[in-house]
This record gives structure tokens, sequence and C-alpha cells, in this order.
């Protein structure tokens, strides 16, 4: 029997990419997806709307790029993979499960940003811990040149 595990989802940023490093220096990021779904509710006849809000898990280029463009609110697109994480709760010593998307690839949808790329990390933000030998973003102001016109998403 053939298995396929494939999930498309169109939604909006619910907040700001959370950009981390593994110890060996692969770039992760976790974002937040609402997606809405209208339908017509069969006993009052009226519209309604349903929103299912969906963590998404990006690893690589994809994690770092998603971090420097995405911002909450942004519209994108995810095509990816089901998972489940499983653990057991340290407090209580219940079993947890939790269903997340291992997004393979990102789209960003409507227009870019009126300022292009958001801010780094100098305004407030926390700065994500890269480890020793990994790579430092640009400074504020500066241009990264290293970035392939076919990674740019807009």
């Amino acid at each position: 029997m053939a298995n396929l595990n494939i999930v498309i989802l169109a939604g909006n940023l619910t907040r700001d990419p959370e950009l981390r490093y593994t110890p060996s220096g692969m770039a992760v990021a976790q974002l937040g997806l609402a997606v809405n779904r209208r339908f017509k509710d069969q006993k009052s006849g009226e519209m309604r709307e349903e929103v299912t809000f969906v963590d998404i898990e990006v690893w690589g280029k994809q994690a770092e790029t998603a971090s420097q463009y995405l911002t909450k609110g942004r519209p994108v697109l995810v095509e990816g993979r089901l998972r489940l994480d499983q653990w057991e709760d340290k407090q209580s010593g219940q079993k947890r499960s939790k269903l997340k998307v291992v997004g393979n690839r990102l789209q960003f949808l409507g227009p870019p940003p009126a300022g292009g790329a958001k801010p780094l990390p100098a305004q407030g933000r926390p700065a994500a811990a890269k480890p020793e030998g990994a790579q430092a973003p640009p400074a504020e102001g500066e241009v990264d040149l290293d970035i392939p016109q076919e990674d740019i998403p807009f």
C-alpha cells in the first residue's frame, strides 16, 4: 500500500518567525499560520468563518529567508508534510502530542512590504543565537550580495 504525506496550506502568519540554530549550525524557524474557511451554516443559512491555527517548522535556507522577509500578518503558501511530536509532560507526567507541518517550500503571497525586508534584530528583538563558525547576518544597512537572485522572494 502506498503512503502519501503532503500538506498545502495558504494563510496569514500569526506571529513573526522565530529563528534558531541547532548546535551543528542548521537554521530552523517556527511559524504560526492562520487558515480561514468560510461556509454556510446549515441551520441558520448564514455565512460563517472558521479559523484553524497551524504550527509550521522550516529548516535551512528556507528558515533564514522566512525570518528575514516574513512578518506577522503576511500571507504565505506552505508545502510540506505532517509530523506528530510526542513527549511526556515533566510536571504532570501525562503524555502529550502535537501535530505540526514541516515545510519543504514557502511561497510569499501578496505584495512585498513597503520597506522591503524587515529590520534585522537590532531594534528591541533578541538576535537568534548562532553557534560558533556560523556566518553572521549583515549589519543593519549592509547588503548581503551572496543571495542568489532566485532566492529573493519578490
